[in-house]
């Protein structure tokens, strides 16, 4: 076995791994929803993972004060990830989980948009057409969705397109900043964002920004929200030191087929007949592009030597 392929079967495992992870984080904060503000939930949910991953990053010897510049791309990197878990997190009070991550898988294509709109990437026609073929699938699920839930079936949208913006600005600062600490201190941004919201919406009758104190099980489901966060980020973030982007991104989309089986499991949700072909051509469209982006990185010629 080659050095490359003990890289790689680790990191296809790492993002195996993730591809469960995130659906159990997303299962606890459904749970949660039944009683908890969505804005409690994402509270727990950042809170948590500053606590677990600032004194890492310490411990690794990652964390640097950030400059001005890196401190405001953080509060609009935190602004954005904030504003996309709490828009997920509002359509899992209503929505089936697998539904709600189907929409959000149009982010990849709305990232290929963004790319080309703000960091001058290529995007040729056959990209432009799968990105169509895309949004397509999200409006099979998004359609009955809609009939059934009303504008709540948006939010997933709402969430990719947040999500979506959050990576073009991470392209711009991951370069010069190590995983962990770049995750603490997303996390303590968002913190820093959220809690005095929070503090300040306390009795306010403000429904999804209106603490409330937890009852029996629901600390565990906050707890497990923010753990699983935790967990799924630093997986996802090894899988892709280990291994490259277009052998691991394909894998993504077993996270649909994970949160399948926990909505049903857990929630008694299985997808419609609709939903399963839009959900299908989500899948395609996402497995044409990178694969098409893997053959042309294994075309490419190589730069020249210095």
């Amino acid at each position: 076995m080659t050095q490359s392929t003990d890289r790689i079967l680790p990191g296809i495992l790492l993002m195996i791994g993730f591809t469960v992870t995130a659906p159990v984080m997303d299962s606890f904060a459904k749970l949660a929803s039944a009683e908890i503000p969505v804005g409690q939930i994402a509270a727990a949910r950042f809170g948590l993972q500053a606590l677990i991953l600032v004194p890492l990053a310490v411990a690794l010897g990652q964390i640097v004060r950030p400059s001005a510049r890196e401190a405001a791309l953080h509060l609009v990197r935190a602004g954005l990830i904030l504003c996309a878990t709490t828009a997920f997190f509002a359509a899992l009070q209503a929505m089936p989980l697998a539904d709600a991550i189907a929409i959000f898988f149009v982010e990849p294509f709305i990232l290929t948009l963004l790319g080309a709109l703000f960091l001058g990437e290529s995007v040729g026609w056959r990209r432009i057409v799968a990105s169509a073929v895309g949004f397509s699938g999200a409006m099979l699920v998004i359609r009955p969705s809609f009939a059934a839930f009303g504008a709540v079936a948006l939010l997933p949208l709402a969430t990719a397109f947040c999500f979506a913006a959050y990576m073009v600005l991470t392209r711009q600062i991951a370069r010069r900043m190590p995983t962990v600490a770049l995750q603490a201190w997303t996390a303590v941004a968002a913190s820093f964002i959220v809690l005095p919201v929070l503090v300040l919406c306390d009795g306010s009758g403000i429904g999804p920004l209106d603490p409330v104190w937890p009852r029996g099980p629901y600390w565990v489901w906050l707890a497990g929200v923010g753990i699983a966060a935790t967990v799924s980020h630093l997986l996802i973030s090894g899988a892709l030191r280990l291994a490259p982007t277009a052998v691991i991104a394909p894998l993504q989309y077993l996270e649909i087929v994970a949160a399948a089986a926990l909505g049903y499991l857990i929630f008694d949700d299985l997808p419609d007949i609709e939903a399963l072909a839009g959900i299908a051509l989500i899948i395609g469209s996402g497995f044409y592009v990178f694969l098409r982006e893997r053959r042309l990185s294994l075309t490419r010629p190589p730069p020249p030597a210095p």
